[in-house]
């Protein structure tokens, strides 16, 4: 069995193709592909909706009528802030879940402050060195298991911020706000 294929064509490109469409189809097809203009009919397509919207507000009342048409300039202008008021695009995605909160106590809340101290004293100690000491003082209190899940997550935010006090000086604080704006935005 040999399957052939035939080159991706839309369903115009495909009927002006074939053999046995009538020469006087293929010119009436190809004066109204000429006339064809997506941003109009977006244009279109919006003024509709807006008269479906405000025949859904005024139910009791007279059918809205037809408006005038936005100029083009207008029109192009909306569509950058279009997404403000909720519009989805096609090509619009989902926005991530918020994170969540803890589902428990922080168990390193109450040595959190003296950690951040052995580190600022010590800062090319590793979290597994900050967590052996931290054992040593407070044995069997805190297992190997909080390695990942505080230890290392603090030190992260901690080097973070001396790293932006290092690079911004004492504008530090005002771009890492600048760096958070952006990214919420």
């Amino acid at each position: 069995m040999i399957k052939r294929y035939h080159r991706p064509a839309t369903p115009y490109q495909r009927l002006l193709d074939d053999a046995r469409t009538p020469e006087d189809t293929c010119l009436r097809l190809k004066a109204m592909y000429l006339t064809l203009d997506p941003v109009r009919l977006l244009r279109d397509i919006r003024l509709a909706q807006e008269r479906l919207v405000e025949i859904t507000d005024k139910p009791d009342g007279p059918p809205a009528t037809d408006g005038e048409a936005l100029p083009l300039e207008d029109f192009l202008s909306g569509l950058r802030i279009a997404w403000r008021g909720g519009e989805v695009k096609p090509t619009a995605r989902s926005k991530p879940a918020a994170k969540r909160e803890r589902r428990r106590p922080d168990p390193l809340l109450a040595v959190t402050a003296e950690l951040e101290d052995w580190f600022e004293a010590e800062p090319w100690r590793t979290s597994r060195e900050l967590l052996e000491r931290l054992q040593v003082k407070y044995p069997g209190v805190y297992p190997d298991g909080l390695i990942r899940t505080t230890v290392q997550r603090r030190m992260k935010i901690w080097r973070s911020t001396q790293a932006n006090a290092l690079v911004f000086g004492p504008f530090a604080d005002a771009a890492r706000q600048t760096q958070i704006v952006e990214v919420v935005q």
